[in-house]
């Protein structure tokens, strides 16, 4: 009994405990965020500060908090393109209500960018960081993160590998730094620097991220900024921060989807069977004649399609308590307009960011994984559709044939050396891949309780990738025909391990005493790479094996460094940053390497003489100078400095009694190996007018190579090998930048936004010897379709990188070429090798960006247009195709470029300068109208909804298909397609 009672009175007072604390958190806040103007602002977040209490704005900008805690309570308003505004409030019982003023924030000198191990202010910047947020990013369909900021940041130049689905990009950060190791920037994913080196079964190690999970792209690109990344970073450092969750959010689901369909944009300019069949009647024997057809073909039709495309993405974010977090989850499948090629991309990441201790500690934990499912297109299908006879058939109508497939035969057989039917090649191989690859990090930033003005920061992470691929080939495909018992089979995996663990201890003070702040950061960091690579043989239909297997390797790399940096502010005004990075990486014997940069930058707006100026509202000088380094090689290039011996393949096995062993062979090396240095000078000028409507700045930056890790041919009888890495000789960059960003008109219901930049960037090889004076031919590069082993271009001291090697063509009275006569240049009286001349190069002098919105009401339009100057292309499909030899065979035909009917040569002419072309162009990336339906379904859902068009149109010159090729070599080229494309977006 006395239980009983115990137990009913527990429940009473319960109750009554229950119902006063209900009681006591009966207060409410409502009010209303708007602009500047009284407009409202939808969506923005309003909380109470140091609790989990929050409300987003409605249509009408109004919100409302309910169980307030009645006392003294700080309420924070805030919504991205607006400064934060705190309001202390005096919460009653009752409900209290305020409204929110938002500033806009024009200025942005208060951003925090994201820098090498740390952050800082936007305004006290020394070095030359662009940063391009969300808001900012390139519109539509987007399969891979480098596409999000394809012409957004002066000196920063991106060029698509092509239109293949998830095809990635060559990215050059003030022109490449390098001839042979790598002119890749050094890109970081939440603080783990990741392996740029593409695996086995993936195009694209970028496109394994998806881009819908990026918050923000930060360009490091002078060595005052980027010599905090030592050895890693000659080449410029992009860092990636993804999207994460936000203390005082409440749950948030957005949900997006964009559907879209992929077209030719044109063809490359061959012969159609007419004009094949009148060419041929013309110059042809009576048995070439006697091949020619009565069909009426376009191969490159047959091999093209209209491509669908859909991409989905859903997130969940917001904070439990004090716990804020961000969960996402994707889906990409993309069809390319080459027919059979596909990337199916699943994807998930999850963020969590709490804080305890009073926010001393700080942790933020980072997952993301994806599994890319690839089917890749014979691309050399590209090629045999331009080659094929226009006056064959798709099909042979005999299906037991090569699938049905047309095939050139001789003597009832396939002739193997004739063009294969480019739609077979295609229809008849399957090339399928699996790709998996996990990032994630955990780093903790504690402030310590007892100085608070240092903290510590740890940050352990990984990056891990695996690629399982088959290629397979009938028995029947003509590819194959003729492997073995026919058919061909072929398995590939490879692996890729990275480790990191990074450590710093970081010192703010603020000395008032003497208008100082001081900034002080040192640490260590550890990073691991490790990739394996199994050998698998080819198999017949049979399963025998005709190509043995390669032999196993496994190839590791580490890198140890020591950092330090120093930030130094006088009376807010006078600004120095001193870097040290202390390097050590196993490729070398001589491991070490040290990379210092110091940098000043003066307020100039803030000196008497100008603080009163309205016009001028920001005006900054940033001076900047440092080494940067680079180790990397390339994957197999791990041992380069050491003495070793490497398995042979299986062809070079020896036979004792029935088995088979294989041999060691010395490998080549060069002990005397080290570290790649580039010195980059920076002077620049950041400005903004009418508070800052107009922004913007101007860098000059100069860049010199020394001691370039490069591919040269060893000497006679030395060293086991053909060629070997070493350090040989030098180069520079010099160049200028410029970007204005600009409000022009801003008003109640409109706001149009512009920006331009231009970048100039030249190049030039200073030394490719040893020696003082380099009076070699150059480097051969550049390899081209047509012969054995030719290239048509050379790396040569005192000219640009990959400039073309020609000979300078004669042309006639009427401007036509005249076949295999060219221009002595050297005077001696013989036209031979030593009369080529270098004739321009691939890389562009100038490249541009000019991008617009425009904002009415619900209505945005937004365009942005990119043009690249002085870059030249050689026109290899018409090279190889351009001659009359070309369809002049035994027992086939193949078609001609068009470019034969003017030049009416009847040999190859691979070397002439005629086909060495200008490839400027002026390209419209993409043109972008939106509605927002504002909140829908009782104010619950935010609607919005988008069409987009990509690769508008393209002004050029060139006479092929697609003028930015970044080798400069148009040669089996993936065409990018044009994009049109509807998207949804929903939030909760």
């Amino acid at each position: 009994m006395k239980k009983t009672r115990f137990a009913r009175y527990a429940l009473l007072l319960c109750f009554v405990l229950i119902s006063l604390f209900t009681y006591a958190q009966s207060g409410s806040i409502s009010g209303k965020v708007t602009d500047d103007a009284g407009q409202p602002i939808p969506g923005a977040t309003v909380f109470i500060k140091g609790t989990s209490k929050n409300a987003t704005a409605d249509a009408e900008g109004k919100f409302t908090i309910t169980g307030i805690t009645p006392g003294n309570i700080v309420v924070v308003a805030r919504i991205l393109g607006y400064e934060t505004f705190e309001m202390p409030v005096n919460a009653g019982n009752s409900t209290e209500s305020i409204t929110f003023q938002l500033k806009a924030d024009t200025k942005g000198l208060n951003e925090i960018v994201v820098v090498g191990y740390g952050t800082q202010k936007k305004s006290d910047l020394t070095g030359a960081i662009a940063v391009v947020s969300s808001k900012d990013f390139n519109k539509g369909p987007i399969s891979s993160a480098d596409q999000l900021i394809t012409g957004k940041v002066p000196g920063v130049q991106i060029t698509s590998n092509g239109g293949a689905p998830g095809a990635g990009s060559t990215i050059r950060v003030r022109g490449g730094a390098s001839l042979n190791a790598t002119n890749d920037p050094l890109i970081i994913i939440d603080g783990v620097p990741v392996d740029n080196n593409n695996i086995s079964g993936a195009s694209n190690a970028l496109a394994l991220i998806n881009p819908n999970d990026i918050e923000s792209f930060n360009v490091l690109k002078d060595a005052s900024a980027t010599a905090i990344y030592g050895s890693r970073a000659s080449n410029g450092v992009i860092i990636i921060t993804t999207k994460k969750g936000r203390l005082g959010d409440q749950l948030h689901v957005s949900f997006s989807s964009t559907n879209a369909v992929s077209k030719v944009t044109g063809f490359s300019p061959v012969l159609n069977a007419s004009q094949f069949s009148d060419v041929v009647r013309q110059n042809g024997t009576a048995a070439q004649i006697a091949l020619l057809g009565t069909d009426n073909t376009d191969w490159q039709k047959q091999i093209y399609q209209s491509a669908f495309s859909t991409d989905n993405n859903l997130a969940l974010s917001g904070a439990w308590k004090k716990l804020p977090y961000r969960i996402s989850v994707g889906y990409l499948n993309q069809d390319g307009i080459l027919k059979t090629s596909n990337l199916e991309r699943n994807s998930a990441s999850i963020n969590l960011s709490p804080s305890l201790f009073d926010d001393h500690l700080k942790i933020n934990m980072n997952v993301k994984g994806s599994i890319a499912d690839y089917r890749f297109a014979d691309q050399g299908a590209i090629n045999a559709a331009i080659a094929y006879d226009p006056t064959k058939p798709l099909r042979s109508g005999n299906s037991n044939d090569f699938g049905g497939y047309y095939e050139w035969l001789y003597n009832g057989k396939l002739y193997d050396l004739a063009t294969k039917n480019p739609a077979a090649m295609l229809e008849q191989k399957m090339d399928k891949s699996q790709v998996k690859r996990s990032i994630g990090n955990i780093q903790f930033d504690y402030k310590f309780h007892f100085l608070p003005e240092l903290r510590v920061n740890l940050n352990l992470g990984y990056d891990y990738q695996k690629g399982d691929g088959n290629t397979n080939i009938p028995k029947y495909a003509a590819l194959s025909y003729y492997n073995g018992t026919g058919g061909s089979y072929k398995h590939y995996s490879q692996e890729m391990k990275n480790k990191l663990f990074d450590f710093y201890l970081n010192y703010v003070k603020d000395l008032k005493g003497i208008k100082s702040r001081i900034d002080v950061m040192g640490g260590y960091s550890y990073q691991d790479f490790i990739t394996a690579t199994p050998g698998y043989p080819t198999l017949d239909e049979s399963g025998d094996t005709t190509t043995a297997a390669g032999n196993y390797s496994e190839a590791q790399h580490t890198l140890v460094s020591f950092f330090g940096r120093l930030n130094y502010t006088f009376n807010d005004k006078y600004l120095l940053t001193f870097t040290m990075r202390r390097d050590g990486t196993s490729r070398f014997r001589q491991h070490w390497g040290n990379f210092p940069s110091v940098a000043f930058a003066w307020k100039l707006k803030d000196e008497p003489f100008l603080k009163n100026t309205k016009t001028l509202s920001d005006l900054k000088l940033r001076l900047g100078y440092g080494v940067t380094g680079q180790e990397n090689i390339g994957v197999g290039k791990e041992y380069a400095a050491l003495s070793r011996y490497t398995y042979g393949d299986a062809n070079s096995s020896y036979q004792l009694g029935d088995v088979f062993y294989k041999t060691l062979r010395a490998a080549g090396y060069d002990q005397n190996i080290k570290w790649e240095q580039t010195a980059t000078y920076n002077v620049a000028v950041d400005y903004g007018f009418l508070d800052n409507k107009i922004t913007g700045s101007v860098d000059f930056y100069y860049k010199k190579t020394t001691d370039l890790l490069a591919d040269v041919t060893a000497p006679t009888g030395t060293n086991l090998t053909n060629t070997l890495y070493t350090n040989i000789g030098s180069l520079e960059n010099r160049g200028v930048e410029f970007i204005i960003n600009a409000t022009p008109v801003e008003t109640k219901d409109f706001r149009w936004n512009a920006g331009f930049n231009v970048t100039y960037n030249k190049n030039k090889i200073l030394s490719l010897s040893k020696a003082q004076t380099d009076t070699s031919v150059g480097i051969a590069t550049g390899g081209i379709s047509g012969g054995t082993g030719n290239t048509i271009q050379i790396n040569t001291a005192g000219h640009q990188i990959n400039s073309f090697y020609v000979y300078k063509q004669i042309y006639d009275k009427a401007g036509n070429p005249i076949e295999g006569v060219y221009e002595d240049t050297n005077g001696d009286g013989v036209v031979n090798a030593d009369d080529k001349y270098r004739y321009k190069s691939s890389n562009p002098v100038v490249y541009l960006n000019f991008n617009s919105s425009f904002n009415y009401k619900q209505w945005s339009l937004g365009f942005s247009v990119r043009s690249n100057i002085g870059n030249y292309i050689y026109n290899n499909q018409a090279s190889n195709n351009g001659s009359y030899k070309t369809f002049q065979n035994s027992n086939y035909l193949a078609n001609l470029s068009t470019s034969v009917l003017k030049t009416k040569f009847r040999n190859t002419q691979y070397w002439s300068d005629y086909y060495v072309e200008n490839g400027s162009f002026l390209r419209m990336d993409y043109l972008n109208l939106g509605y927002d339906f504002g909140r829908v379904i009782n104010k619950k859902v935010g609607l919005r909804a988008n069409f987009n068009v990509q690769n508008v149109f393209v002004i050029t010159k060139y006479s092929g298909q697609d003028p930015e090729v970044f080798s400069g070599i148009d040669d089996k080229f993936y065409p990018r397609p044009r994009v049109y494309s509807l998207g949804v977006n929903l939030d909760f």
